[in-house]
């Protein structure tokens, strides 16, 4: 008997493994398990994917359906890991809670580099695994190294064509292959939940705007992260748009919406906030956006590669600023939506859906980002790198880096040896701290 596992946490990823189902990725199987993982900083609060509107359209797809987060209560699933010594007792009792028997099984689980995912690839040692990813930081480098022990049991990473021909990152040091889930199926899946959409408004091609809750990941504070939508209305009604839909992320606090009104009454357009927790593809299906508008979030390349509609960026520049460190699992996301997607300000490239690079050179941009984030995970890429920034390094590209970390590493457009040492230095640094105190005072 063979037992299937696909662990799951959203329902964007339940998709995904429905679409990957339906196409055929998965060989058949005796039973198929969607272990439902709740990730929510408090999940006693918020409502488990398969709580959620249009859930029951993909449950055919599976067996069972049964919860982790109460086979391992009281703790969390982000935030517990068995002990290496107790593996084989945890594997005994979830063969037993799970009914799985002596069956042979299989894992597909999203980011294996952390728990949930890694946990389960420990406890089921020797399982074969897949990786599945449904959003941009597949194109990144894996974000911790991983033991051998599990990285060789993944046989490949199954992904969304977001950029059609660029290659994920993800697990390559393994020499794990990327197999894409086809497009196709996928949207016949979305599709299957756009009827769903009860209390939808009503609304002819609006601008949907995209909240992220960036603040929660302390990458934004709260004011600029409501300054952020008060940008997106902005740059919208510029563009001669006057009716604006908001979907705000489920997390996010009511002061963002009320400042979002505020500005919308400011400006004379119409404002429209969902409160419905529903997927931005079903709405792109459901009500044709004529722009969609976001920051870096995985739903502007599923409107613009997916459904052909016109996209467009606020803020990645002040993100690639502020993620800290550098090798944050989000600087690859947001280095393919800055490099590639038109800026809300940039009119004309809005209009024309101007593209930022080619695919080849996001390629080789993110093969060198992705180097500088994780070079002990990715030394092949180290040559490569080089080449790039010796070649292509300007002040437009420059962004994407910082200056200590080329240093730090040795690449191209690092401070000369001689003056690595002044960034460092406190008294360079209390020195220019009085010259511009000095200054101020003399403009006063």
């Amino acid at each position: 008997m063979t037992t299937q596992i696909f662990q799951a946490s959203t329902l964007y990823g339940t998709a995904t493994l429905a679409a990957a189902l339906d196409s055929g990725c998965f060989d058949s199987a005796d039973r198929r398990i969607l272990l439902v993982c709740n990730n929510a900083a408090t999940p006693e609060t918020t409502p488990a994917l398969d709580r959620m509107p249009g859930f029951e359209r993909l449950r055919d797809r599976f067996d069972d359906v049964i919860s982790y987060n109460e086979t391992i209560f009281p703790f969390h699933p982000g935030g517990w890991s068995p002990r290496g010594d107790d593996l084989p007792l945890w594997q005994r009792f979830l063969r037993h809670e799970w009914d799985l028997g002596d069956d042979d099984v299989q894992l597909a689980v999203e980011s294996i580099q952390v728990n949930p995912s890694l946990a389960l690839a420990q406890i089921f040692t020797g399982a074969p695994v897949t990786v599945y990813a449904d959003g941009l930081m597949s194109y990144g480098p894996t974000r911790n190294k991983i033991d051998p022990l599990v990285g060789t049991r993944v046989d490949r990473v199954l992904h969304l064509d977001l950029v059609p021909g660029l290659k994920p990152l993800l697990l390559t040091e393994f020499d794990v292959p990327a197999e894409i889930v086809p497009t196709a199926d996928f949207t016949e899946v979305l599709a299957e939940l756009a009827p769903l959409g009860d209390g939808l408004p009503d609304l002819d091609e609006p601008v949907l705007l995209l909240g992220q809750y960036l603040s929660a990941l302390d990458i934004l504070t709260a004011e600029e992260e409501e300054d952020l939508h008060v940008r997106m209305a902005r740059g919208a009604a510029r563009l001669g748009h006057t009716t604006l839909v908001f979907k705000p992320h489920p997390s996010a606090p009511a002061r963002f919406t009320r400042s979002l009104e505020q500005e919308a009454e400011k400006l004379g357009v119409s404002l429209t906030v969902l409160d419905t927790p529903v997927l931005a593809e079903v709405l792109y299906q459901r009500l044709r956006p004529a722009l969609v508008v976001g920051c870096f979030s995985t739903a502007l390349l599923t409107a613009s590669a997916l459904y052909g509609l016109p996209v467009a960026r606020v803020g990645t520049e002040l993100l690639l600023e502020r993620l800290t460190p550098y090798e944050n699992s989000n600087r690859v996301p947001v280095t393919i939506v800055d490099a590639l997607l038109p800026d809300l300000g940039d009119g004309a490239a809005v209009t024309e859906q101007r593209r930022g690079t080619d695919v080849a050179s996001l390629g080789r941009l993110v093969s060198a980002v992705g180097f500088a984030m994780q070079p002990k995970i990715l030394p092949r890429l180290r040559a490569e790198t080089e080449r790039f920034l010796a070649a292509h390094l300007t002040e437009e590209t420059l962004r994407y880096f910082k200056r200590r970390r080329l240093t730090s590493l040795a690449l191209p457009g690092g401070l000369p040896a001689q003056m690595a040492f002044i960034p460092r230095n406190a008294t360079v640094r209390r020195v220019a701290r009085k010259a511009r105190s000095l200054r101020r005072a003399v403009r006063r």
